[in-house]
């Protein structure tokens, strides 16, 4: 499976290496996070790494395989 989740704002360099898994661009004041997620644990994981990192989760999408 492959999620994108976007967060409010610009994620700092540092912020981002909190997401070795994904990959990330910046747009439209937003930054997407974007890669496979191997299972409902791992998207839970990464949501509560965003939670306790202070970021706003905009959306959060499964993208096509």
């Amino acid at each position: 499976m492959r999620y994108e989740i976007r967060v409010e704002g610009t994620m700092s360099e540092t912020l981002t290496r909190a997401f070795p898994e994904m990959e990330h661009v910046t747009m439209s004041g937003q930054t997407v996070l974007f890669g496979p997620v191997v299972d409902e644990a791992h998207l839970y994981g990464l949501l509560n790494r965003c939670l306790s990192l202070g970021l706003r989760v905009v959306e959060m999408r499964r993208l096509p395989e």
